[in-house]
């Protein structure tokens, strides 16, 4: 039976349990079970975003999970599906995203107040969203148990509450102690959230599952809810992670090469990184190993350096000159070694950045190695973009407030109109373009092109991957382990359902 349109949040012990890809993979589950289904997370942090095209036509952000997790659907991304995003600029403050729009700037001192408008709007987002499909799966964020943010929370039990939704709480078995985390999440939740926790979720086991079923009997005696089951680690699940910290050192599982030799990438991991997801691509070709790294003796190592996007340019630029890691780098393009700028990267690899909107520290010098000046606008650029580069098609799509304001370089890529993009001298390319390398033939060019420049004559660019192709086929493994380790039968009866009356109460409850 297709269910009423309800829905069912996927609670985290923490951050990084495994929510998103959760989500996803039972949005999967259910859309190839005729059901028609979406995803929603209320408030998400993180700088990596993409743009998606509101009613009107025009750009707008949201988390790059939640587009996932559309594609998850079968879907096209929509605005609604994270009604409201917080992009980090520093330790203290995140810019606001409403509906796709950058509004504010929340700080600690300010949220509070922010609040009623936000709750507002994702609360109205969920409504219009439960109306057009027949479920919502929404994802939660952090745990629900922050007991200190409890107070006008509108994305876990405060969300739940508001909406009636069950909710079912994933573990990362990963980290240790998944058992105590199920019970001390339950434990300090208020007795009317309690009522909507209906199930925990165990997820990234590795070995034989047997062993977890006394700890499962015992947690579903403490509780008296069950475990809907035990999610084993899969390696291929790594695409478009909603933190760049979720990676580790190295992207995926790097193919063997189709040549005789490897492409080493480093990609430095900049504190305030946005969009790391656009070394994704590279890492989903054979024979090229892509590396997160701080270290400045890795970027020596490489045959190809990555300056990624940046939520904070002027501020990352200044780590990097304090970390040695900027002497790394020139010394690499010296080298003549190939080295790539992606938007806020781009914008350090020109002459000077004029910035006093993002960072107000006016004009501060680059690295000099584009003949480019960058100045910050306030209005935000945000479009999906098409055109071609060397020679291939090409398209993905633009955040940024800096643009391109002196210099008249070689430009990397065109639009679809022949204005041009981006820059190139030499060894060192530059473009505010990100999702431009899941474009396949432009990637393989880009990759031939930095091969040669770095010497690496044995590698070969393989002909045949198709990055659209691994993306659905890992959102099908996802699917699969929902279909295969899920209670699937319990979860369809939460969502037509909702929580079952007279869960217990487990002290002691909120403090």
């Amino acid at each position: 039976m297709t269910p009423r349109a309800n829905g069912l949040l996927i609670a985290g012990t923490t951050s990084d349990a495994g929510k998103s890809v959760v989500t996803a993979g039972i949005c999967r589950w259910l859309h190839r079970s005729g059901v028609r289904v979406a995803p929603f997370k209320a408030q998400n942090m993180s700088n990596n975003s993409v743009v998606v095209l509101g009613a009107d036509g025009r750009g707008g952000e949201i988390g790059r999970a939640q587009a996932m997790q559309a594609a998850a659907c079968g879907i096209a991304p929509d605005l609604r599906f994270n009604p409201v995003l917080l992009k980090p600029g520093s330790d203290r403050s995140s810019q606001v995203v409403l509906l796709g729009e950058a509004v504010d700037t929340a700080t600690a001192r300010n949220y509070r107040s922010l609040k009623p408008r936000l709750s507002e709007v994702a609360f109205r987002a969920l409504d219009e969203l439960r109306e057009e499909y027949d479920a919502v799966i929404c994802e939660g964020a952090g745990s629900p148990t922050e007991i200190n943010l409890r107070d006008g929370d509108f994305v876990n039990m405060g969300l739940a509450r508001r909406a009636n939704l069950p909710a079912v709480v994933v573990g990362d078995i990963d980290r240790g102690g998944v058992f105590a985390a199920f019970f001390g999440t339950l434990a300090l939740l208020s007795e009317e959230d309690q009522n909507l926790v209906a199930g925990f979720v165990i997820n990234k086991f590795r070995g034989d599952s047997g062993l977890l079923q006394p700890g499962i009997d015992l947690i579903q005696r403490a509780t008296g809810r069950p475990v809907h089951g035990v999610l084993p680690f899969h390696s291929d699940v790594w695409l478009d992670a909603e933190d760049s910290l979720a990676y580790g050192r190295v992207l995926g599982r790097p193919g063997p090469p189709r040549g005789t030799e490897w492409l080493r990438v480093a990609v430095i991991r900049l504190p305030r990184v946005s969009n790391a997801t656009d070394a994704e691509a590279l890492a989903a070709e054979p024979g090229v190993q892509v590396r997160l790294t701080i270290e400045p003796g890795e970027i020596a190592d490489a045959d190809l350096v990555v300056l990624p996007g940046s939520k904070a340019t002027v501020s990352d630029l200044a780590w990097l000159r304090a970390t040695g890691l900027a002497d790394a780098v020139l010394a690499h393009a010296a080298a003549g070694k190939p080295l790539l700028g992606i938007c806020g990267g781009f914008q350090m690899l020109g002459e000077r950045i004029h910035d006093e909107v993002e960072s107000g520290q006016g004009s501060v010098p680059g690295l000099g190695l584009l003949p480019v000046e960058v100045t910050f606008a306030r209005q935000k650029t945000l479009a999906r973009v098409e055109g071609a580069g060397l020679g291939a098609p090409a398209q993905g799509y633009e955040i940024h407030h800096g643009y391109v304001s002196s210099g008249v370089p070689e430009p990397l890529l065109h639009y679809h109109d022949g204005r041009p993009e981006g820059a190139v001298s030499g060894n060192v390319h530059g473009t505010h373009w990100h999702g431009a390398f899941e474009s396949d033939e432009f990637r393989r060019r880009f990759l031939t092109r930095a091969a040669e420049q770095a010497g690496r004559h044995g590698f070969t660019v393989a002909p045949d991957t198709r990055y659209a192709a691994i993306r659905e086929r890992a959102l099908d493994v996802l699917g699969d382990l929902v279909e295969e380790h899920l209670d699937t039968a319990a979860l369809m009866r939460l969502i037509e359902q909702g929580a079952p009356a007279g869960l217990p109460f487990l002290p002691p409850g909120a403090p």
